[in-house]
């Protein structure tokens, strides 16, 4: 016998019933049953809140892979609740990412969809250019790139990487403009140099100033470095930007052909679900003021944003490096919506022509951070690996965050070849 009559509940509903009776009507037609029992129902289970994350144009280049990993670009608590595709005529989509390492023929551009499907079906979706610039962009040409950021570009490592890439054939010649490479060095023996500053915010390369007191006592090269924002000086008593002083002294009086930024984790690390807006509104502002300056400065320059990079996976990364201060889930929605308030700005209004550089798309965060063999606990003598650098990827994942901005400099490049061959 059927306990139950049509219709019991909507299709998107979830209802669990604890006694016969399953319809208003004082007796059902088609069960028989009496209303002389209580009803119980389980209300509809809400649709997932699935934030996807992607910019409109990603970029690439023959011989260097570039992936679009699907754990970042979701804001979810557990990507592996979720079924991800990449439909797309080129690449390969793997469970955890969509990967494509292009050849001379891919050069051009083609769409890639990707969806995120949960139990209630396609639950997210977007469509995404992906630009393939040409091997040869910018050959023969000498060109001056300026890197800004915060520990990740201190490091040196994605700056060398990409200034690597550069060294190969068909590249033009590059030469790096800045004050140290790493810890307050010198430049180093392959040129690569920068400014990049670990503990950096977009605010401090506005505001940044040790004054000449203080300053003198000084002696050790990093302190000297980290005293002072580069792009700031002390004049008639008023601190002010000195970025065409700076372009003299570093870059023999010429602004950079390319200037990209990497910053926003020190800046939204700490923050939390309270104050997390108002923090993301103090970036934007700051981030206004320096590209402002900058722009004046360099009025011709390509400069490119980057979207900022997440964490590791693991929650075990963020306890080794912050203790019980931090946690992965809430630094995952901080720079998620860092990114998504980045993408929605630029999109609204770009005044200072920046370009987007989508790195946070082509970085491993499950297998290319840092990790150490650890005792499971003091009375289990077994051992473990564990994620150890929440925020610092190991070299394999700077690398490809140097991917990542080679590709996006080839295809800056490619569009200023196109631009000058039409002349």
């Amino acid at each position: 016998m059927k306990l139950f009559c049509k219709p019991l509940v909507s299709a998107a509903a979830a209802a669990v019933f604890v006694a016969g009776f399953c319809c208003k009507a004082e007796k059902c037609e088609k069960c028989g049953n009496e209303k002389n029992a209580s009803v119980k129902t389980i209300a509809a289970v809400p649709a997932e809140d699935v934030k996807l994350l992607l910019p409109d144009t990603i970029y690439a280049t023959p011989g260097v892979e570039t992936n679009i990993y699907f754990e970042n670009i979701v804001r979810v608590i557990n990507p592996a609740n979720y079924i991800f595709e990449a439909r797309c005529k080129k690449g390969r989509w793997d469970e955890k990412r969509w990967s494509f390492t292009p050849s001379d023929k891919d050069v051009g551009s083609f769409k890639i969809k990707i969806n995120v499907i949960g139990n209630q079906g396609v639950l997210a979706s977007k469509r995404v250019n992906v630009v393939v610039a040409p091997r040869t962009a910018g050959k023969g040409r000498n060109i001056s790139i300026l890197m800004v950021g915060d520990s990740l570009t201190a490091g040196t490592a994605y700056p060398r990487r990409m200034f690597q890439l550069f060294q190969t054939q068909d590249n033009p010649k590059v030469f790096m403009v800045g004050t140290h490479s790493g810890a307050g060095r010198p430049r180093a023996n392959d040129g690569v140099i920068h400014e990049g500053y670990g503990g950096w915010t977009w605010c401090s390369f506005n505001t940044k100033w040790t004054e000449d007191k203080e300053f003198a006592k000084l002696t050790k090269p990093i302190d000297v470095i980290y005293a002072r924002s580069p792009f700031l000086a002390k004049k008639e008593g008023k601190l002010v930007y000195d970025l065409k002083e700076y372009f003299d002294r570093k870059n023999n009086g010429k602004a950079p052909d390319i200037i990209t930024f990497l910053l926003g984790i020190n800046d939204i690390a700490s923050a939390n679900d309270e104050n997390l807006e108002k923090r993301i509104a103090w970036v934007l502002e700051n981030m206004d003021k320096l590209l402002t300056e900058m722009r004046k400065a360099a009025p011709d320059a390509v400069i490119g944003v980057g979207l900022t990079t997440g964490g590791a996976t693991s929650q075990d990364a963020f306890g080794k490096s912050f203790g019980s201060r931090i946690s992965r889930w809430q630094f995952k929605k901080n720079q998620h919506r860092l990114v998504e308030a980045m993408l929605h700005k630029f999109a609204k209004s770009n005044p200072n022509n920046i370009r987007l550089i989508p790195a946070y798309i082509n970085l491993d965060c499950e297998h290319n951070f840092p990790s150490l063999v650890e005792p499971i606990n003091s009375g289990n003598k077994k051992t473990v690996v564990r994620l150890s650098n929440s925020v610092h990827p190991s070299l394999d994942g700077y690398s490809q965050i140097g991917d990542t901005f080679f590709c996006w400099a080839k295809a800056m490049l490619a569009e200023q070849d196109k631009a000058e061959a039409k002349k």
